[in-house]
């Protein structure tokens, strides 16, 4: 397998959509970092507070959510120039491709089969509506291409 057939995007695009992405997923991750927080203010120590499981939690969300969030915003920084978008416009239509694709199955589920209650639906969606289509838009804005300035 070569890499010559993945595009080549600019580490500053990368960069900044992994920011993007890491604060819309933030409303999510919101409570497991509360907890951490609580946990080490009630802490005696810093050792104990960083052997606990809220710590461990925390960490665990955190890093494998930046991994994801660099992950996908290569992925639609891809997308973006293979497809050769250039204006907002086909960014957010392009944005809302994927977002019916990636998204809106799981919030299905979560309605039909799964009955999770309705605001925790809401939030996800709309977390994942700004992931997609506001991701793109700002790749856009910014410029994904290695030649662009």
């Amino acid at each position: 397998m070569s890499l010559k057939y993945f595009p080549s995007v600019t580490p500053s695009a990368i960069a900044l959509g992994t920011i993007f992405t890491q604060g819309s997923q933030l409303v999510l991750a919101a409570p497991v970092f509360g907890a951490a927080y609580d946990r080490a203010k009630s802490a005696d120590t810093p050792q104990e507070f960083l052997k606990s499981k809220e710590n461990a939690s925390a960490v665990a969300v955190w890093g494998s959510s930046l991994i994801g969030s660099a992950a996908k915003t290569y992925a639609v920084a891809s997308i973006l120039q293979s497809t050769g978008t250039i204006t907002q416009k086909g960014a957010c239509y392009l944005g809302i491709l994927l977002f019916a694709v990636g998204s809106l199955p799981g919030a299905f589920i979560s309605i039909f089969q799964e009955k999770r209650p309705l605001d925790y639906i809401l939030i996800k969606v709309a977390s994942d509506f700004l992931d997609t289509v506001g991701l793109s838009a700002v790749l856009n804005w910014w410029g994904t291409r290695p030649d662009v300035i």
